[in-house]
């Protein structure tokens, strides 16, 4: 049995990962899912060393590529990622195995085939505290066929993929169905999406509520974070549509937003892991 540490902050990405790994002929024993840096660093020092990493790219506090700066990985990593403009191009590269979301049954099998051919000569994962990017140990070193994660390869790659994407890549506007008419919603009409029953809606600035074909994930490649802010699993927000920003327990913050959200979903927080990313998008 080959145990796989998942990486994601998106509970219902996690849950179909796992399922999907399930299904193979390959039994799988699944570790996790860490949904923060922190949280798998945590996880990865703690044990049992996992055979391979699936990691999400963006996560609640930072880049999963931040995790390496912090302990040393030499087991196989998966990256899934939706964001196939610039980051695929660097995994491709590098020769770094990824599954572009959302991932199906297909790639997944073909993930596992190229993960039961570097196994034989792979060692089990072995981690470390580290104090600094440097100490990286290459894959050579370490007898594995794992590509090797060195300073100059993870900073090229932080700093590719902290980099915003081209503006002209951003989506302006929306095509949602009204009874049996298709409408056109710019951007600029969007004050926030949330996850509500397993749908995303829009909500524009005008009150009315659409469904959208995105996930929340997809819709944080989607759109420009400069304007955008996910405040947690459910909300993403445009800053025009934050009225008032409140302290809340736990070192949370409270946000009102505008139009007011469904009283159902509760108070819109942003999480402990946010509150520091959240302030710097608030005052760049």
């Amino acid at each position: 049995m080959l145990r796989a540490l998942l990486v994601e902050d998106e509970p219902l990405a996690a849950r179909r990962l796992a399922s999907l790994l399930q299904k193979q002929a390959v039994p799988f024993e699944i570790l996790g899912p860490a949904e923060s840096v922190a949280q798998a660093v945590a996880l990865l020092q703690a044990g049992p060393a996992p055979d391979v990493l699936f990691l999400d790219i963006h996560l609640a506090d930072g880049l999963s590529f931040e995790l390496f700066e912090q302990v040393t990985v030499t087991c196989p990593v998966v990256f899934t990622t939706a964001y196939d403009q610039y980051a695929v191009r660097a995994f491709k590269v590098n020769s770094v195995d990824y599954l572009l979301k959302p991932i199906d049954e297909e790639e997944i099998r073909q993930a596992v085939v190229k993960l039961q051919q570097r196994l034989p000569i792979a060692s089990r994962g072995d981690f470390s505290t580290k104090s600094s990017v440097s100490s990286t140990k290459p894959a050579a070193e370490n007898g594995s066929s794992v590509p090797g994660l060195d300073a100059a390869t993870l900073a090229a790659l932080l700093q590719q993929l902290r980099q915003p994407a081209p503006v002209a890549s951003y989506k302006s506007q929306f095509v949602v169905r009204v009874g049996e008419h298709l409408k056109v919603v710019p951007v600029e009409q969007v004050a926030y999406f949330f996850s509500l029953e397993k749908t995303t809606l829009l909500q524009s600035t005008d009150g009315r509520k659409y469904v959208v074909d995105y996930t929340m994930e997809q819709l944080e490649g989607l759109l420009d974070p400069s304007q955008f802010f996910r405040l947690n699993r459910a909300f993403l927000a445009r800053q025009a549509a934050i009225a008032d920003i409140i302290h809340y327990t736990n070192s949370r913050l409270q946000t009102i937003l505008k139009p007011a959200p469904p009283e159902s979903e509760g108070p819109v927080l942003v999480s402990r892991e946010k509150v520091s990313v959240f302030k710097n998008w608030l005052d760049r």
